[in-house]
């Protein structure tokens, strides 16, 4: 899917830093600028490489700098904010076009002159190459500069002036090579551009608007010490091409827009979807995978700009991102990752990096992995993995019974408990010092329907493992008639979140009756935990009170909790972090769950289909081609937070596989 935009687009600069592109080179790094070129984000950048994958990432060229000299005259081609505003390079005046499909181009025109720039990003190398196509229309001479702005920092810092950058180069036959030193990193450049060596000055003042609304550091700072210059006779067509990579050999363009075309065209055609928008969210899936050194496999980063791998984010994420794509060699890969990490039952949160041991502080990442596998079996048939993986699911299912870490055990009625003390172990994890803002210990509702599932799953894994005596479905059959019991609110008409520990009044438990998401993946699982009646009433009142075309409410706006804007400092986003912002990814769920409870009929299929409509509007806002985490409770106009997520992207692919498999049928 090609994403076009104009000059309406871009009418005013704060329009124009609305949208941004992003390209990844599955180590970790990436490539990203808003649809006018400009920086509106410390963590934005020409070339972010990942010097150790896949979080060690290092902002070496923040952003680029260009003018065209014309009859005299200088126009600005490139756009950037500065603290004082007034001192903005404002080439999007000059800008008549930007499109993505695989990578970003831009189109200017200047007085007769045609400009295209393209950036691209090698898959599996942190390298990046930027074209200028310039075709002088006009009868006088044209002259392209550019000026790279560099940083050589780790992402998130700022630049000190007291860093030191060396740089030296040679030309031979018009093709100058060379490299920038700095920080104990190199930096290697290749170009057919002429260059000039200039004294390093220090840009101070750089304005980073989207950091500003999130509280963030809110002025940049970037170092020139070169210039690339082309020139352009009167009616004729030039390219200047510039190459710049951590290695000492770099490819040239060519080989950069083959490697990218290739590996996102790969994605798409093994997927075997027909629909555009489906095609497309493939491309954006492939984004999202990337080489872990620590483990020597693949991983799954949960989203850009800002996070990295987590094994809740990569359970949630893999069933769509990669089985709902057909990369199930991919897929296993991943689940045989997180075997070799299984520690009491728990999958790891954080994988190690460095000396450090990794983290397990979720509860949900190993039922979902147990979810998973069988996901994977569904689609492949694959026994051998099954046999493999067996008995660490059992291990899983052994630990969560008598008792792991974080207060995680099942209770004598069959449920699952979960969180203690200032442990958040759902996926609603905020913590704020003392503060929890979205409090979950005790028995929580999602966690107890994976729980369920997980037992269903091990029941139907068993029949071929009969030295398990463990009696799963006993187990299953207990915690889903404990459910039934416990969770439902036969006055909201769904289910409650949370079922907690307290003492109320009479001694007995005290649920929580707060109407949120996490409800729906009751419905929307395998081994359904709900009669049809009130699956139905589920999907219903979580479209009444929750729902929205881009994403689900984490809480009922009639909530005296609930809190409609999401921006401000830390603590103000923490607190509206899951108390009523929009996540996009449980609207998989809950379409999932819809197409379910009309027994995927013809006229479901075709609402759903209809309704993910939205989503090919999603992908024209935010970060071009992708999906973003969240949106105001109130008002999703514009994506907020991580501006690609992987759950957001697997979970409605999910929603697309099962589409076409029954419009195959119809």
């Amino acid at each position: 899917m090609r994403f076009l935009y104009g000059k309406q687009d871009w009418k005013t600069f704060e329009r124009g830093e609305e949208n941004c592109y992003l390209m990844t080179n599955g180590l970790g790094g990436f490539s990203s600028l808003s649809m006018i070129g400009s920086c509106s984000r410390n963590d934005q950048a020409v070339l972010m490489a990942c010097l150790h994958s896949p979080n060690y990432r290092v902002n070496m060229i923040h952003r680029l700098e260009e003018w065209l000299d014309l009859g005299g005259k200088r126009y600005a081609i490139s756009s950037q904010d500065y603290q004082r505003h007034a001192e903005r390079e404002c080439g999007y005046r000059h800008q008549t076009r930007f499109s993505f499909e695989d990578y970003p181009q831009w189109h200017y025109l200047v007085d007769g002159v045609e400009i295209v720039r393209t950036i691209a990003l090698m898959h599996g190398n942190n390298t990046v190459g930027v074209t200028y196509e310039i075709r002088n229309r006009s009868n006088r001479e044209a002259r392209l500069s550019v000026r790279p702005h560099l940083q050589f920092v780790p992402k998130g810092t700022r630049l000190s002036q007291k860093q030191e950058f060396t740089l030296s180069y040679e030309t031979i036959n018009a093709k100058t090579t060379g490299k920038i030193l700095s920080n104990n990193r190199r930096l290697s450049f290749r170009t057919n551009a002429s260059l000039s060596k200039l004294p390093p000055k220090f840009c101070d003042t750089l304005y980073y608007a989207d950091d500003v609304k999130d509280g963030k550091m809110e002025l940049g700072r970037t170092m020139v010490n070169h210039e690339l210059s082309l020139q352009a006779p009167p009616g004729e067509m030039v390219v200047l091409e510039m190459v710049y990579g951590v290695d000492v050999v770099l490819p040239d363009m060519g080989q950069i827009l083959e490697s990218i075309k290739s590996y996102r065209d790969d994605w798409r055609k093994r997927s075997g979807f027909q629909d555009e928008t489906a095609l497309a969210l493939c491309a954006a899936a492939s984004q999202f995978i990337s080489y872990r050194a620590s483990t020597t496999k693949q991983t799954i980063l949960a989203g850009f700009p800002f996070f990295e791998d987590w094994g809740r984010d990569t359970m949630i994420a893999l069933v769509g991102c990669c089985l709902s794509t057909k990369r199930f060699q991919m897929a296993e890969d991943i689940l045989r990752t997180f075997m070799l990490y299984c520690r009491k039952g728990l999958m790891p949160n954080l994988f190690p990096e460095g000396k450090d041991a990794p983290g397990y502080n979720t509860v949900d990442a190993s039922l979902l992995f147990i979810i998973a596998v069988y996901e994977y079996y569904l689609r492949t048939k694959d026994a051998m993995f099954v046999e493999s993986a067996y008995p660490v699911m059992a291990e899983i299912i052994q630990w969560y019974e008598a008792g792991t870490d974080y207060g995680i055990h099942m209770d004598e009625d069959g449920l699952l408990l979960a969180g203690a003390g200032l442990d958040q172990v759902t996926w609603m994890d905020v913590r704020v010092g003392d503060i929890l803002p979205t409090p979950r210990h005790g028995k929580p509702v999602e966690v107890n329907a994976y729980w369920y599932n997980a037992l269903r799953v091990m029941e139907f894994f068993q029949k071929t493992h009969a030295a398990d005596r463990k009696d799963y479905g006993a187990m299953a059959k207990r915690a889903h008639q404990s459910f039934l019991e416990k969770f439902w609110n036969e006055e909201a008409g769904c289910l409650k979140d949370v079922v907690t520990q307290e003492a109320s009044a009479k001694g007995g438990m005290c649920p929580d009756g707060q109407i949120r998401c996490n409800q729906i993946w009751a419905v929307s699982l395998p081994f359904s935990l709900l009669p049809r009646d009130m699956e139905q009433k589920v999907v219903e009142t979580v479209f009444q009170k929750l729902y929205t075309p881009y994403g689900l409410r984490t809480l009922d706006p009639e909530d005296e909790e609930y809190r409609p804007f999401y921006g401000g400092a830390q603590l103000d986003r923490d607190l509206a972090y899951h108390q009523g912002t929009v996540w996009t990814y449980p609207l998989g769920g809950y379409y999932l769950a819809y197409l379910k409870v009309h027994d995927d009929s013809e006229e479901a299929v075709a609402y759903v289909k209809g309704q993910l409509s939205d989503i090919e509007a999603a992908l024209r806002e935010g970060c071009v081609g992708q999906l973003a985490e969240i949106y105001d409770g109130e008002d999703q106009s514009a994506s907020k937070g991580c501006f690609a997520q992987a759950w957001s992207v697997g979970e409605i692919l999910r929603v697309y596989e099962r589409l076409e498999e029954h419009l195959k049928i119809f």
